[in-house]
């Protein structure tokens, strides 16, 4: 069971049910230490005056704010004297319709349960409201020495809330982003074939058929070094596509989309398109005992990627898309099994 990160209450009119925060995301990053090369010596980082050399201790540092003429100190003490504490409230200015809210504002999700049985019935009642009426109630509140802004909504049975970007920390990519479209834009024809690509390569949303395959490759990468084994290098990056050969491209696009049985690139022209990148194989060759699913996959192995997504394709494999040449061989060897 997860424990609350942060409890409260939050305030708009005369309800206010105590409620509790929840981290609603893990990270599955691999993390590694650093070791000086040829030994399994960890190399440490420490606080050390750049102008003597010597390690300085926690008690002794202050910050210092850079005005490019001098420092300006200011003591820890000083931050927490100004800071507006340790709020137990989250303080609702208003309800807006969701759709109003850009989503680039979106930050960080946690989940919100309510603070005991008691208030159950006070939570599914804002809950229920807030879902109905499309809305997220805009709100403000102190966490762990910070303030966040936040909307407070209803995700599929339960509230939610959002920290949001304050507005005067996004940036206007108009100002950030060199080269922009302006009065060059895609004429008809090319306009309408990217259209059929689109079409042509549509499917449904299915978060649960995309994974982390990079940190997947991170760890087959370890388990591999462990034992002394191989592993397979990466699919080269797709070459970028020039203005001259823009129509080609879309028209050979969209055929090997449509017709997967005639080409031996639909496989990776579709990943590259949809994802916006090249995936790489990258598995590692193992020495382990296999199931006999994954021991009939070994046997598919043989035909082309392409060859191998047809199959998908016909066995109506989701994420084919996005999959490897091992991975699409896996996936039809399940198939196989759990069919016959």
């Amino acid at each position: 069971m997860a424990r609350p990160i942060w409890t409260g209450v939050p305030s708009f009119g005369l309800v206010s049910p105590p409620i509790a925060l929840y981290s609603a995301t893990d990270s599955h990053t691999v993390h590694f230490h650093q070791l000086q090369r040829g030994t399994a010596d960890r190399i440490r980082n420490r606080r050390v005056n750049e102008r003597t050399g010597k390690e300085v201790e926690l008690e002794e540092i202050v910050k210092g704010f850079d005005t490019g003429e001098e420092y300006v100190l200011v003591e820890p003490k000083e931050l927490e004297e100004i800071a507006p504490g340790r709020s137990k409230t989250i303080e609702i200015s208003g309800f807006v319709d969701l759709d109003t809210v850009d989503p680039i504002l979106f930050d960080k999700t946690y989940y919100v349960g309510p603070k005991g049985k008691e208030y159950a019935k006070v939570y599914g009642l804002l809950e229920q409201a807030l879902d109905e009426s499309n809305r997220a109630g805009i709100a403000t509140f102190v966490m762990r020495g910070r303030e966040y802004l936040v909307a407070l909504k209803a995700e599929k049975g339960l509230l939610a809330v959002h920290t949001l970007h304050w507005s005067d920390e996004i940036r206007d990519p108009q100002k950030e982003i060199p080269d922009l479209p302006g009065a060059e834009r895609a004429n008809v024809g090319e306009l309408k074939m990217a259209h059929q690509l689109i079409d042509a390569l549509a499917i449904d949303w299915q978060p649960e058929d995309y994974h982390d395959v990079y940190q997947e490759k991170v760890a087959a990468l370890i388990a591999a070094k462990q034992t002394g084994e191989t592993i397979e290098k990466a699919e080269p990056a797709p070459k970028a596509t020039g203005a001259v050969d823009l129509m080609e491209a879309l028209r050979a696009s969209v055929e090997r989309a449509r017709s997967p049985k005639d080409t031996g690139e639909k496989a990776s022209t579709s990943t590259a398109l949809a994802k916006g990148t090249g995936k790489g194989s990258g598995g590692v060759k193992r020495r382990t005992t296999r199931s006999p699913a994954t021991s009939r996959s070994r046997s598919l192995q043989s035909p082309t990627k392409a060859k191998l997504y047809e199959k998908a394709t016909k066995a109506g494999i989701r994420g084919r898309s996005g999959m490897s040449h091992d991975e699409l061989a896996d996936a039809l060897a399940h198939h196989r099994a759990k069919s016959g």
